[in-house]
């Protein structure tokens, strides 16, 4: 299954990289039709995966995806479900 990462350690503390980052990588998955992508915020506080959470569930961007997992083994990552 194809699958896109973006790893978000580089610009963790760059806001507007971190919501432009995101919007694409969304946009891109449904360009492609790519079901899952892999969203790496880090482990660090936890600040930058309740910001990448957020960003996520705002409603104009919540209706492009299906469902976010967070991975019960890794803290550091999400995915996010599409569906076609």
């Amino acid at each position: 299954m194809a699958k896109l990462k973006l790893d978000l350690h580089d610009i963790y503390n760059k806001g507007i990289k971190i919501d432009q980052a995101l919007e694409d990588i969304i946009q891109e998955a449904i360009d492609r039709k790519i079901k899952l992508v892999e969203i790496i915020p880090g482990k660090g506080s936890g600040q930058l995966k309740k910001k990448v959470i957020r960003f996520l569930q705002q409603k104009h961007i919540k209706n492009k995806y299906h469902r976010i997992d967070k991975d019960s083994k890794n803290f550091g990552r999400l995915f996010v479900h599409f569906k076609f």
